[in-house]
């Protein structure tokens, strides 16, 4: 496996001082945020699209350092009923991919309204009442599988090979059987960016997401959550409190090894290693209590301890 983090965990640096940090961590590359819900502080989609010579100067700034561009992230809402941009943006990141020959891009499925006639993402939870299911009926069947097809033939045509999508909340896609449910009907250029941190506070286990998904898993965000079981057993898991008062919600994103140890990640880099993956672990610090350096520094630290690294080379002796 290899260690990296997403640019945005460094958002208040500049580009050079951002990829400078990375080199001085030691991590071996960087997952780049385009856009979406993200300023992108570090990349210029626009200047990128348009730009032979932009594009050539970012990967230098990469090689130069001896650091790699592990994904493009455009980790908006695609499918927006009022905000088109959010699409465009996935694909503009798609052709840029493809230009700059970055074969995995990390996205959401994305969360349509629940109606033609609605301006808002509506997201289904519960099975009750039964217009919940006339919702999700249109937003797969009339929003996503067809956008899904089309993103799925742009990317094919612009050499991008995965696209990660994340399980994420308030997304169509935010669990394994969702997740399987749509790279079954269009193909398996998508798979998962399988980010713990979501899972943890949704109440799956992400261990045995890893080994339900096996090859589908084509990214990870190393993201930590911390469960506040006093405040939980009033409110239940159900959040809509503001993200910046951890100690009044009921969980909180946190850097690594403050919501689940050593051990927790142990477990985790080695199911991943079970299930066939062996690829980039990509840290996403959001953690809004700690310093943004210091809490990449530690997570850096916590992966480095845990996550296999060298290929096995175990033979059985003959006997």
């Amino acid at each position: 496996m290899k260690l990296g983090f997403v640019s945005d965990s460094l958002g208040g640096l500049s580009f050079g001082e951002m990829l400078d940090n990375a080199q001085r961590l030691g991590v071996s590359g960087v997952e780049v945020n385009t856009g979406g819900w993200s300023t992108a502080p570090h990349f210029d989609l626009s200047a990128m699209k348009s730009s032979a010579g932009e594009r050539k100067a970012f990967l230098k700034a990469f090689a130069d350092r001896g650091l790699e561009v592990i994904s493009l992230n455009a980790n908006g809402n695609p499918l927006h009923p009022t905000d088109r941009a959010q699409g465009e943006c996935l694909k503009d990141t798609i052709r840029v991919a493809g230009e700059m020959g970055i074969k995995t891009v990390c996205a959401m499925s994305g969360l349509p309204a629940g109606s033609a006639n609605d301006e808002m993402p509506n997201w289904v939870v519960s099975s009750w009442p039964p217009e919940t299911q006339d919702i999700l009926r249109y937003q797969w069947e009339d929003k996503l599988l067809p956008f899904w097809a089309e993103i799925v033939a742009m990317a094919k045509e612009a050499g991008v090979e995965r696209i990660a999508l994340e399980l994420h909340g308030s997304q169509c896609v935010y669990n394994v059987p969702s997740l399987l449910k749509l790279r079954k009907a269009v193909g398996p250029v998508i798979g998962a960016n399988l980010d713990p941190s979501h899972l943890f506070w949704m109440g799956a286990d992400p261990l045995v997401a890893a080994d339900a998904l096996g090859g589908a898993v084509y990214h990870v965000h190393a993201k930590d959550t911390m469960l506040n079981a006093p405040v939980q057993v009033t409110t239940s898991l159900l959040e809509n409190g503001s993200l910046m008062n951890i100690p009044a919600r009921s969980w909180s994103y946190i850097t690594l090894g403050f919501g689940h140890g050593e051990e927790w990640w142990r477990q985790f880099c080695y199911r991943l290693k079970m299930a066939g993956y062996d690829g980039w672990l990509s840290i996403e610090h959001e953690d809004v209590l700690l310093n943004s350096l210091e809490g990449l520094e530690k997570s850096v630290a916590l992966l480095k301890s845990v996550m296999p690294v060298a290929p096995s080379d175990f033979k059985p002796q003959d006997i």
